[in-house]
Order: structure tokens, then sequence, then C-alpha cells
């Protein structure tokens, strides 16, 4: 008896200790994300961009996504900031160089909550042009359910700010042409699965 017993509780120990919060996945929406920038020109006057190509998920087992983990992925040579010219220069060599580096990827770090509804602090690590950074953002993530399919939907809402030239961006073009200073605003809607 006194061995059933123990061989019992080293079964209940191992599924406890085996068990594992199951992570739900959130699918984005690109027709409701725009991943955007802007830089200042010549100190006088703000550019925005986007990239249009871009690829994201959220995992998370919380449902205050206090554990959540981001990946996105965008395409170089999906930016656009409304001058073909302009937007082939950033591709290039000079800047990006979508040849040699194609995409940029963002992986969370951690999602920690502020004392304010809905705000988080967003560590995690950036690479652009080969180079990777810790990077810190501000998020908001609200929640809602979509009145026609009903599936729970979570908008999030990344800002902050990155010095190009931590990676390797325009690092012969003076901040007096193009800030150094880079603000990023994402805004992405991601539907659970």
């Amino acid at each position: 008896m006194k061995k059933v017993t123990i061989i019992l509780a080293v079964a209940i120990a191992t599924t406890l200790f085996s068990f594992k919060a199951i992570n739900a996945i959130w699918s984005l929406d690109s027709s409701h994300t725009k991943i955007g920038f802007t830089a200042t020109h010549l100190l006088i006057s703000d550019v925005d961009g986007y990239f249009k190509d871009v690829t994201a998920t959220v995992t998370s087992s919380k449902p205050d996504f206090s554990d959540a983990v981001a990946e996105m992925t965008a395409k170089v040579n999906s930016i656009y900031t409304n001058s073909e010219q302009r937007d082939g220069h950033l591709q290039s060599a000079d800047f990006f160089d979508a040849e040699k580096f194609p995409t940029i990827t963002f992986k969370s770090t951690s999602f920690k909550k502020s004392s304010k509804k809905n705000h988080y602090k967003v560590k995690g690590n950036l690479t652009m042009r080969g180079i990777t950074k810790s990077v810190t953002f501000d998020g908001i993530i609200r929640t809602a359910e979509n009145p026609y399919n009903k599936k729970t939907v979570a908008g999030f809402k990344i800002t902050g700010e990155i010095n190009r030239k931590d990676f390797g961006i325009g690092t012969t073009t003076p901040a007096a042409i193009v800030s150094d200073t880079i603000e990023i605003v994402a805004n992405a809607e991601f539907t659970k699965e």
C-alpha cells in the first residue's frame, strides 16, 4: 500500500510540474495595422513613413498581457514615405541596405504594467541592419469583442524613440538633414485564435 501511495504521489507531482499554462495566440489583422515612423528633415519639418509588409504575432497566457511575447517582422523594401525617390534611397546601402538586410525584427522580452490602466512598458530586442539593441517603448493595449464575428480583438499602440545611428542607419547623413532621433508609432490590431 505504501508503494502504491508513493507511486501515486510521484505521478501527481510530475503532472503538476509538467503543467503549462495554455498560451493564447493572437494573429495580426493587417488591415488595421500600421508600423510607422517620423524623422525631422532639415531641422524644420517632420516626414512620416511606414512599412507596408508587416507580420506579427502575440502570445500570452494571461488576459492582462503581463506575460505577453510580441514578435514583429517588417520588410525593408516595403518602406513608404510618399516619395519613390526617397523610398529607394532609404532602401539603399546609405540607410537600411535592404538587399543585405531585408527585414527589421522586434521580439519583446517583457510587458510591464504601469499604474495607469491599459498602459505598459514594453521592452524587447530590435534588429535593424544586422544590429540588435534592447529598446523600451510605451504601450497601450485595449481589448474588445468584434460585434460581427464575436471574436476577441486587441489593439496595441506602441510609441517611443530610437537613434537611427545606433543601428548603423544613415551614419554619413548628418542630423541637420535627417534627425538622428526617430519617433516610432505602431498601431496593430490582433485577433485571438
